[in-house]
Formats: C-alpha cells, structure tokens, sequence
C-alpha cells in the first residue's frame, strides 16, 4: 500500500472521530501510541525475534483481547503504566491520555486499521512517508496550532540540498519540532552516498543526529517519526530500528544551558512567537509578567528575545568551520539593542555568506515573515570572517497560498543553483543596473555594518502591485497577505504594550 493511501485510510477513519468530538492532534498521538504498541509486538515473531521492552500485561496482543468497557479500562492503565517508564518507553507515552469517547471506535482502529497492516515489513520509505503526511495533515489544521511545528517541506529539502552533508559529520536541530530537519538530512545522506562504507552506515543509524524538543506531545510524535524512518540505534539482525532503539532526541529547553556537544551541522527553525514570560502571582494578589532573560556566559548579549537566542546558541553547537542553517523572523535581521550587538558579533565571529527572504504564505502560523540565514562558524580572528553576503529575494512579487499555491521543491531551484553549494566563491549575481529585477544581489562587509543598526533587512527589488493595480495578486493572495501584515502588526503592538506596563509598573 502507497503512503498516500494509508494517509488516507488513516485519515478518512479520523473524520469519523471528530464527531466524538476528537481533534486531529489527538488522533495523530493515539495512532502513534497503538502503532508503537503493533511495531513491538511485530518485532517479537520471526525475522526479528526481538525481546520487547513493553511489559507483557500492556503488550498489542493484551489489546486486542479486550472489548467493550474492558477494553477502555485496559487501554487507560496501559497508557498510564507505559507513561511512567523510562527511556523511549516513557518519552512515547509520557502524559498519554485515552481521548475516545467510544470503545467500539478504538477496538475499529486497533483491530481493522493498525493491526491489518504488518508495519514492520514496510519499507522506512513508506511508512515514515506515512507518517509524514499525517503529521502535515495535523499541521494544517490551524486551529490546533500544530502549524507552529512544522516546516514546509519544499523549504527543508532545498536547505539540506545546499548544506549538503557528508558521511561522518554530525548533525543537530535543537527546536526539532517533529523531526523534518533531521529526516531530510538522513535522505540526503542516504540518496547521494550509496556506496557508503559499513561503518559510515553504523553511523548514520547511531552517532550523527541530535534533536532538542521542549514540547513533550511534540517530542512524542518526533520520535515515532525518528522511529519509522529507521533512526536510531538498532539490535535487529535487518538493520532497521524498532521500538526497542535509542533514540537521539532529549525533551527539554535547549536554551536552558550549553550542553557541551558540537556539531558539524545545524539545521533548525526555532519557533516564532513572542518573548518568554512568567506569570508572577505576588503576596497582595496582584498578577504580573516577568521575562525571561537567558544569561549564559558563551552568548553576546543578555534578551529575552527567543529567536535571537536561538542565534547565539546555534553559533555555541557548532564546531568550527560548522556550518548552520536558520529560519529567522524578520525581527531578527533589524532589531536593535541586544538584535544590533548579536548581528555585529555574527558578522565579525562567523562567516555570514547567504539569506534566503521567504515570501509569505508559506508557514502553518500565520503572520509569519521569515527568512533563512547562512553561516559558518570560524576560529578566533581581529579581523571579521564575513566578507560578503549575498541575499535571494524570493518574497518580493511572489506569492504562494497553503491551499491554492503551495511552494514546490522547484520554486527554489534557481536559489540552490544560484548558491553553488559545489564551489560558494564563484558565484555569480543576477542583480545589476542593467538586470535591476535579478533576485540575488552580494553586498560587502563594509556595507553591512556601516547601516543603521547593522540591519541585514535588505531589499531592492520594486513590488510591482505598487507601481501598476493591474499586476495585483488574485484576491485571496491579496486577503492572506493583509491577514498576515495585521497579525505581524498586532504582535509588535503587544510586546510594545507590554513594555510599556511594565515600565509604568516599575516606576
């Protein structure tokens, strides 16, 4: 059976639920937590033989002897129990909860849709594509919020194509979300090195990725998709990895501290949204914010600002000459005060050779402008390693819509080209006085700092929408936009309106 029609076995099943009231997050993590349960039990019959580490009292065949209430009792302890375990056992079914509402719809989809299908002898191919498309399914579903988690997958395809990662180097994503970043390094690692040695394959399996994920029910789906697409640690005598692997992936705040490991490369989009804050309930009653400010001693300046964080924390991972890949938002590029300090310590610290601007419509949580930045970390120097940098605008009179017109993997053919991830130092401009509507332009390092703020917010392409109304993007390109202006705009005015309370607290 193709991916796509197991997606869509899976997901016909899921509109019958939402009528007990089930949303599609909730669907995604109980599949998650029966297939887990099948693939183990899978793995203890012939080629595998495998010892299970699922206690036999909450094993897939104890499942399946149950019905009606008793089925309900059982599936609850089962989460319950398995919940408390250590290792993968416990990073699965950590906090799991029955979300059916009806036995008789659970013993359907253990019985008739999970245990109908041997996923075990499944290509990794096949069932992690699977799951893939449930979980972008489960990221359209805007009212879930999943969207947050998940990166376009044209985009992390043609980000991984220009890296371009070799066997042996090490790879991290230290806001993974459900595992896009990492997986697409693996096919790539897989797909353009057949001929890896047997000791580059060992591993490619174990010892080349890590992932960082804070969100615990995120982390969880991350994980069965580490699992499905045989990452991980292995003991079966095939070489895929089943529920029994170690997997890379720790659930926690990245930023929280310095964790000692470096990579070779980091790809990552951390997430968006505004700066972290506590509740503070004081004695009188009184109910204030306090943010959060990260001080740790590797980091150029003290913010609260996540995404800048994220920045400093990412040149921390790497080793040197690593190479990093980041999804910024806009604020990044321009901010001043702790924005300005970090962009000139970049730029001086590292090689900061490419951004990629995105045009909107491209990301699950709306009122997202973003971009991607490029660099590589560099030894200790009095004089700044960024020489040039050369900016693609893929936003300017662009425009792409989730539903209608989605981004292709080759609408960023021309920026994979034009990056020549072969050979960096010869590359060439499409940008000139005579070609004024080329897309990628290089501007030097003199030029860079001598602009206010250091902003890397660069543009020079005119929109076409302003200069003639006949060129106007069709109406709903049009409507998504202004949605996504105003979201962006409402967003800045809550964190100035927060500022500003604060200051009239304090005073």
């Amino acid at each position: 059976m193709t991916p796509a029609a197991i997606v869509s076995k899976l997901w016909n099943y899921c509109n019958v639920l939402r009528d007990d009231g089930m949303s599609y997050g909730d669907y995604v993590e109980q599949l998650t937590y029966l297939l887990f349960l099948k693939m183990a039990d899978e793995r203890t019959k012939p080629p595998y033989n495998q010892t299970s580490n699922v206690p036999a009292d909450y094993s897939w065949p104890m499942l399946l002897k149950q019905d009606g209430d008793e089925l309900f009792d059982h599936y609850r302890h089962t989460l319950e129990n398995l919940g408390n375990e250590k290792g993968l056992l416990g990073l699965i079914f950590n906090k799991s909860q029955n979300k059916f509402q009806d036995p008789a719809k659970l013993r359907r989809l253990i019985v008739d849709l999970i245990g109908s299908e041997n996923w075990s002898v499944m290509s990794a191919d096949v069932k992690g594509d699977a799951y893939e498309g449930l979980l972008e399914k489960n990221a359209q579903d805007t009212k879930s919020g999943a969207g947050q988690y998940f990166t376009p997958r044209p985009l992390i395809q043609a980000i991984v194509d220009v890296i371009a990662p070799k066997p042996g180097e090490t790879i991290s994503d230290p806001a993974c979300g459900t595992g896009g970043f990492l997986l697409a390094a693996h096919d790539s690692l897989v797909d353009n090195h057949p001929h890896m040695t047997k000791n580059e394959r060992k591993k490619l399996k174990d010892g080349t990725f890590k992932g960082w994920e804070l969100v615990q029910s995120t982390a969880r789906l991350c994980a069965m998709n580490l699992i499905l697409h045989g990452i991980g640690s292995s003991p079966a005598p095939n070489g895929q990895v089943g529920p029994d692997s170690n997997l890379p992936l720790a659930v926690s705040d990245s930023l929280a501290a310095d964790p000692g490991d470096r990579f070779d490369i980091i790809l990552t989009n951390p997430p968006f949204g505004k700066k972290s804050s506590t509740t503070i309930v004081a004695e009188d009653g009184k109910v204030g914010k306090e943010k959060e400010i990260i001080e740790r001693d590797d980091f150029w300046a003290t913010t609260s600002n996540k995404q800048l964080n994220f920045i400093q924390h990412v040149k921390t991972l790497l080793k040197q000459h690593g190479r990093a890949a980041v999804v910024v938002p806009d604020n990044v590029l321009f901010e001043g005060g702790a924005g300005e300090t970090i962009r000139r310590k970049l730029l001086h610290e590292c090689d900061v050779h490419t951004i990629l601007r995105l045009p909107t419509g491209l990301f699950y949580a709306q009122g997202v402008k973003a971009n991607v930045i490029f660099f590589d970390r560099k030894p200790a120097s009095e004089t700044p390693w960024t020489k040039k940098l050369w900016i693609y605008d893929l936003r300017t009179n662009v425009h792409f819509t989730l539903k209608t017109n989605p981004l292709k993997r080759s609408d960023l053919d021309e920026f994979v080209q034009l990056y020549n991830p072969g050979n960096r130092q010869q590359r060439t401009a499409t940008w000139n006085e005579e070609n004024p509507s080329g897309r990628w332009r290089c501007y030097d390092y003199e030029d860079l700092i001598a602009r206010d703020k250091a902003s890397l917010d660069i543009f020079w392409l005119k929109d076409d929408s302003l200069e003639d109304s006949d060129n106007l993007p069709e109406p709903g390109v049009l409507a998504a936009e202004i949605v996504e202006d105003l979201q962006t705009a409402m967003e800045q005015f809550r964190e100035i309106a927060a500022d500003l309370s604060e200051k009239e607290e304090l005073s």
